[in-house]
């Protein structure tokens, strides 16, 4: 399997509320399960309160899929409530190593 496409989403925890969106992250891999075209998904933590998403798929179809699926969704639900707005970049991936 190839990936040609991906995503960084980027925000920052409001103040008090890191561990509620490491909950938030983990919870998120279970909704990207049922995502047939999202081959790689990771939560990450860029710093003490900044944290983000990276995910990677075949084409155009599966990011537009994820962008407008169930974690995009739980993404704006807590929008302001756990962290500030997040930035969302698409990528184009030049190069990748996957589990066979």
């Amino acid at each position: 399997m190839s990936v040609t496409k991906g995503l960084l989403v980027r925000f920052d925890a409001l103040p008090g509320k890191e561990d509620d969106v490491k909950e938030f992250l983990d919870s998120g891999r279970a909704l990207v399960e049922e995502e047939p075209a999202t081959t790689a998904w990771f939560a990450i933590r860029l710093g003490p309160s900044s944290f983000g998403i990276f995910d990677v798929f075949p084409d155009d179809a599966g990011r537009d899929a994820h962008l407008s699926g169930a974690v995009a969704t739980a993404l704006g639900e807590q929008t302001g409530k756990l962290f500030s707005e997040p930035t969302i970049e698409k990528l184009d991936v030049l190069g990748s190593k996957l589990p066979a």
